[in-house]
């Protein structure tokens, strides 16, 4: 007999519908605002599908075995993903973090065995993906590069996408997802824009001054490479401090224990539902909140 192992737990999460948070408009206006629930993964996020993607594809390319050292710039998912499944497939995985990212996140990476490298939280990420691609050169490992590898929004066309296409019997007419590597919104479009052209593709972004952990507006030089913006139909900015907020409401409210990068992408949604009528529409919920207990996000 053939039993699942940790890998087959990744993917096909729940989608749920909001029961009260803007209930009374939504009821008038036709709308039902739904999140999928990334956080349900085994490393807590949504980063789980392109970790494990970009290091199975990476060996079915023969770029990658077993022992070799991987090396990634992250700002906190896409390493505790990545540990996972250095861990899972058998890898020393070095991850490039800037040092402001929260507590629980580095705690995370080195419980999953993997090396951490703090990098000055002046240099942002743009400095950590430098040094990622510094070590890259010097030969101590291979970056996996997710802001460039089309690996990352290949598993969202492949998985994501039809997952929502099937949890709502095709009805999606607005998909909403925070923008970092762009992996998510990028596949995910792909896949719903082949079913209906007329899906509406909307990315949350931070507003001029915000620090949202997870949502980023790249300078030019430093925009992934596998974003494609043709497959972004409208960016709205959401400012830290409704994001935030709206992060303590989706726990009150809802009993979703979310991230503030989910709690973004819900405010967008909530604004688009606003304008509309009689439409689906369908946030991500990238990861949980226990990941921001140390931010003060949350009341102590």
């Amino acid at each position: 007999m053939h039993y699942p192992t940790i890998e087959d737990a990744i993917g096909k999460t729940p989608l749920v519908a909001l029961q009260r948070i803007g209930a009374a408009s939504n009821r008038e206006r036709g709308n039902v605002v739904l999140g999928k629930l990334e956080g349900n993964n085994p490393a807590g996020s949504v980063k789980d599908r392109p970790a494990l993607s970009m290091i199975r594809r990476a060996e079915e390319r023969g770029e990658v075995k077993p022992g070799d050292t991987l090396i990634e710039a992250t700002s906190g998912n896409t390493g505790i993903a990545l540990a996972m499944a250095a861990a899972i497939r058998g890898y020393r995985m070095v991850l490039i973090m800037p040092e402001d990212l929260s507590i629980e996140r580095a705690q995370t990476m080195k419980a999953f065995g993997a090396e951490l490298v703090l990098t000055p939280k002046s240099g942002g990420m743009e400095y950590a993906r430098d040094l990622a691609e510094n070590m890259q050169r010097e030969g101590k490992g291979r970056v996996l590069d997710q802001f460039a590898n089309p690996d990352n929004p290949r598993v969202h066309y492949e998985t994501t996408g039809p997952e929502l296409w099937e949890q709502t019997q095709g009805r999606i007419t607005h998909f909403v997802s925070a923008m970092g590597t762009t992996g998510t919104i990028t596949g995910v479009s792909r896949f719903l824009k082949e079913r209906n052209a007329a899906v509406r593709i909307i990315g949350a972004q931070p507003s001029e001054g915000s620090r949202i952990p997870g949502i980023r507006k790249w300078p030019q030089e430093y925009l992934p490479r596998i974003y494609d913006p043709s497959t972004v139909d409208e960016l709205v900015y959401v400012s830290q401090e409704d994001a935030e907020e709206m992060c303590r409401r989706l726990a009150r409210e809802e009993g979703i224990f979310a991230g503030i990068s989910a709690a973004g992408a819900c405010w967008v949604a909530q604004q688009i539902a606003a304008r509309v009528e009689n439409a689906t529409i369908v946030f991500v919920v990238c990861d949980r909140g226990d990941r921001y207990l140390s931010t003060g996000v949350f009341p102590a």
